[in-house]
């Protein structure tokens, strides 16, 4: 067994794109991120401040805007279309989540595609399915990542994901699809789905709840993906698998923390590069 090391492999993507951003910023090229939070939500204000670091770390210029409560969705949009305006401004990223009675689908919708470095925007999505270049996702891009960077097989092998959120379960489906893997896809509705679980391949469990992924449910030598994070009662961070168990059965897994959760970041900084580089 073999555990994927997210932190190892996000720090040498890290490194990667600190060299391309020299040479970008030798052109004149000042890769720069604008990130929108609205609201004080705890988790977000972590994962804002984690972004920043690995900007700074990169050489890649930061931008924040903090919004209050208050905020209106017109506020949002004016300020989001400002951005798409500003020739320095790169890449947009808003947090999410944003307080309840602001629409984020049509704030997604605003950023401009090509400054769009999470990959929510429709254009984006619309070009990931046919198979066009995009700025994939940061999360289903971080794990493609790590299958290439492992020499794990996706042609014709099973792949199964648990969820179907916009942010991960779907993109990902389309990841996967481009890389000639069979894919099923589990949800709440899912009748059975342990038996289909058993059958993976290649299990990527994106639920959302703690150790929902038992050893009984994975066939062996299956490679499992976990991109969970959740609290247990104990308040230690645990993924969606359990991983004590199950990796006792599988060819590769990654672990919570330091697997999936820094490639999020990396892709993150890998899509404000490449979208300085598309700056004609």
């Amino acid at each position: 067994m073999y555990i994927i090391d997210g932190k190892a492999l996000a720090k040498k993507i890290r490194e990667g794109l600190k060299v391309e951003v020299d040479e970008l910023r030798g052109k004149g090229i000042f890769p720069k991120l604008a990130v929108i939070m609205v609201g004080d939500d705890k988790a977000s204000s972590v994962y804002v401040r984690n972004k920043s670091k690995a900007c700074n770390e990169i050489g890649i210029e930061f931008e924040e805007y903090l919004k209050d409560d208050s905020t209106t969705q017109e506020e949002l949009i004016n300020l989001i279309k400002e951005l798409n305006n500003r020739k320095d401004i790169h890449g947009i990223l808003l947090q999410s989540p944003i307080p309840e009675g602001l629409d984020i689908r049509e704030a997604f919708n605003t950023i401009d595609y090509r400054k769009d470095v999470d990959g929510f925007n429709p254009i984006n999505v619309g070009k990931l399915s046919i198979g066009e270049d995009c700025f994939i996702s940061c999360t289903p891009h971080g794990v493609i990542k790590m299958l290439e960077e492992y020499n794990i097989e996706t042609e014709g092998k099973r792949a199964v994901i648990i969820g179907r959120s916009n942010i991960v379960g779907k993109p990902l489906i389309q990841c996967l699809l481009n890389k000639n893997a069979t894919v099923t896809v589990c949800h709440s509705r899912t009748k059975n789905i342990k038996d289909i679980v058993k059958e993976a391949d290649i299990l990527v469990a994106a639920l959302g709840k703690p150790k929902f992924v038992t050893a009984d449910m994975v066939k062996d030598g299956a490679v499992v993906i976990d991109v969970g994070i959740n609290r247990s009662d104990e308040g230690k961070l645990v993924g969606d698998v359990d991983f004590e168990n199950v990796s006792k059965k599988v060819s590769y897994i990654t672990p919570v923390p330091g697997g999936v959760g820094p490639m999020t970041v990396a892709m993150l900084m890998y899509n404000v590069v490449k979208a300085a580089k598309l700056v004609k």
